[in-house]
């Protein structure tokens, strides 16, 4: 008889299971259906915070503990071809006996929810790369695992659904699936928010002052930078506004007199400068007598008519008559 007539199908091996889930990919591809798949670099599932708080999650709740397992050789070997992850829905292709599609349905947090965890987590999460690398205080941390008020689904806000002829609720080719999700936290732990519907920023622009006071939005004066030099603390040139000027004390009655900047330059030393007045050269044609030498006397003009007047002769002149 064969395994038909007890209702089962023949089993398939992980090889043969992961050629039949490489052919199905090539010709979806071919189809022009563009593939997330799950793959696994090592034996461990999930590594990181968000891929390990998912799988632990599910297993710590009775509903899935016995069923998951059958799940992890079917994620390991690569039967969960396809795994895409949005808003409140998963769905996927698993590779089994033939290929059977995946829709999972998980509810969005509640607006009451969600601010009750800002609430108690306020103040904790710094930046966003500390929170996708799970890079948090341990009480944040647990406060995010806690079932019931943490941000991780019960089994009460998931609907599952699966193409397979098996009757059970939670199917192994589901099981995947499940730990298909929590190793593509490891890599994108952003689509867990997206998956919640939530906004992860919202848990670091809210501070336990801001909260508990209902100041949030205002700005606040940090005492610990009270007289800080801020631009040699941030590395930036801050302008600030010029203090007004103080008036100079000067006696009442007196002009305020300015003085040039160019006057008050002293010339160096030993420069050879030449005064700035330079003294005009003198004429050459324009002969000045020396002072304390009389120049030659004009001899005054002679009127028409009257008698000439002897010339004196000189000395040497009237020698020389004499003796002649």
């Amino acid at each position: 008889m064969s395994w038909y007539g007890y209702g089962f199908k023949p089993y398939v091996s992980a090889a043969e299971r992961r050629r039949k889930a490489d052919k199905e990919a090539k010709a979806l591809a071919a189809r022009g259906i563009k593939l997330s798949p799950v793959r696994l670099t090592g034996r461990n599932i999930a590594n990181t915070f968000w891929g390990k708080a998912w799988c632990d999650n599910l297993e710590a709740y009775s509903d899935y503990a016995n069923r998951l397992p059958r799940g992890r050789t079917y994620v390991r070997n690569g039967s969960v071809i396809d795994l895409q992850i949005t808003s409140g829905k998963i769905t996927a292709l698993v590779q089994g006996s033939n290929l059977y599609t995946i829709m999972i349905e998980i509810a969005s947090l509640s607006k009451a929810h969600w601010a009750r965890f800002k609430t108690a987590s306020a103040g904790s999460v710094s930046n966003l790369l500390d929170l996708m690398q799970g890079k948090l205080p341990q009480a944040t941390l647990s406060a995010i695992c806690e079932q019931g008020s943490g941000l991780f689904p019960a089994p009460r806000e998931i609907k599952v659904k699966c193409s397979c002829p098996d009757g059970a609720y939670l199917c192994k080719h589901l099981a995947a699936v499940f730990y298909g999700i929590g190793a593509r936290l490891d890599t994108q732990p952003e689509l867990f928010f997206t998956l919640r519907g939530v906004d992860a920023s919202e848990l670091i622009s809210v501070t336990a002052q801001d909260v508990v006071g209902g100041t949030a939005g205002k700005p606040k004066k940090n005492a610990a930078l009270g007289g800080a030099d801020l631009s040699a603390l941030f590395g930036v040139e801050i302008e600030t506004e010029a203090p007004p000027p103080t008036p100079s004390k000067r006696a009442v009655g007196k002009p305020d007199i300015q003085r040039s900047t160019a006057s008050t330059k002293k010339a160096p030393a030993n420069a050879n400068t030449k005064s700035q007045t330079a003294r005009p050269k003198p004429d050459p044609a324009k002969k000045t007598a020396k002072p304390g030498k009389p120049g030659p006397r004009k001899a005054p003009p002679i009127k028409p008519g009257a008698p000439a007047k002897p010339v004196a002769q000189s000395a040497a002149a009237r020698r020389s008559k004499t003796k002649g």
